[in-house]
């Protein structure tokens, strides 16, 4: 089969197009023809910090949306012929306040989704939304999970809430700044791109600044009781300066740098909860795809790149030159 694989150098370099094995069944084993796979800042980090040259040859990927084409003889949740996705999480599968010991992501320590096919426990797919096209699944799953479990498990956004989504252009804040909009909530995202800052007006935010603005000036009169944050170093003072008394701040990415300084007393006179969160577990899953059908939610899609251009697609994520999702099609 054809597959996206990262070995013998470092870095985007050690990416290149091969022939690997496909893989087997066994008896509780469903096999997917993948139709398309989505990209993660996760597949990035994968491969330029995570994988070595020295380790043996990985396929990256934990998004894909595919057609069940072979099932083990003790599968009894799927057919051949079911649309499905991957669930990126493995060994997570009731809602908990943390991951349990053994939690992993697909992609890495084991082979993912970038590839003509992919192979996991029956446990490990769900049923493809109906209204969703195998693009918009494939890019779903992973990021549209960590959205989903940032606002409402850790975050218990409520209608009527102001949520604050700094750095809007990412998948889980597309995804969240439209699953908060779906809970009636008022959205106030910021980006350094007017750009990106327009196209977010237009999926519904009620408020766009930019990211280098005053916020405090820029958002006097507004009341933030939830703020995602995902920047890091970069605008974590800012984060902590503009949600109110007694609010949240659900942080689950640190795409500058991760070492924070905060002054604690100001955080403890105000009351302020720092909570902590990452992706999600089956239930919660099902729980946001659930969701999704309910609202009919579709992903913001950026675009999809072929699998031969698969160093265009990572450099592409890289430079956040995306608003929303990418990935491959594979077929």
């Amino acid at each position: 089969m054809k597959a996206i694989v990262h070995k013998g150098k470092d870095g985007l370099e050690g990416l290149s197009m091969q022939d690997m094995k496909a893989p087997s069944v066994s008896s509780n084993e469903v096999k997917v023809k993948v139709k398309a796979a989505g990209l993660n800042r996760r597949d990035l980090a994968v491969v330029t910090k995570r994988h070595k040259a020295e380790d043996p040859a990985l396929i990256p990927g934990s998004d894909a949306a595919g057609i069940v084409e072979e099932v083990g003889e003790d599968v009894t949740r799927f057919s051949v012929g079911d649309e499905v996705i991957v669930n990126p999480g493995l060994g997570w599968k009731e809602r908990s306040e943390a991951p349990p010991e053994g939690f992993e992501i697909v992609g890495l320590p084991f082979h993912g989704t970038f590839a003509e096919y992919y192979t996991c426990t029956e446990d490990h797919v769900e049923k493809k939304p109906d209204h969703l096209s195998f693009e918009e699944a494939a890019v779903l799953p992973l990021a549209a999970l960590t959205a989903y479990r940032a606002l409402f498990s850790r975050g218990n956004l409520s209608e009527g809430q102001t949520v604050m989504l700094p750095g809007i252009g990412s998948g889980v804040l597309t995804y969240a700044l439209l699953f908060a909009k779906a809970r009636g909530a008022r959205v106030i995202v910021t980006s350094r791109s007017e750009e990106k800052r327009n196209k977010a007006l237009e999926l519904g935010a009620d408020v766009a600044i930019s990211t280098n603005s005053d916020w405090t000036e820029e958002l006097e009169g507004e009341q933030v009781d939830l703020l995602l944050e995902s920047i890091g170093q970069a605008t974590f003072e800012k984060s902590l300066g503009i949600i109110r008394k007694g609010g949240t701040i659900v942080t689950f990415g640190a795409t500058t740098e991760d070492q924070v300084t905060i002054n604690i007393r100001s955080f403890f006179y105000g009351q302020y909860k720092l909570i902590g969160s990452t992706m999600g577990s089956a239930e919660e899953l099902r729980a946001m795809l659930a969701y999704v059908a309910e609202h009919d939610i579709k992903p913001q899609l950026d675009q999809m790149f072929r699998m031969d251009q698969y160093q265009e697609a990572f450099q592409y994520l890289q430079n956040s030159k995306n608003f929303g999702k990418i990935g491959f099609i594979i077929d």
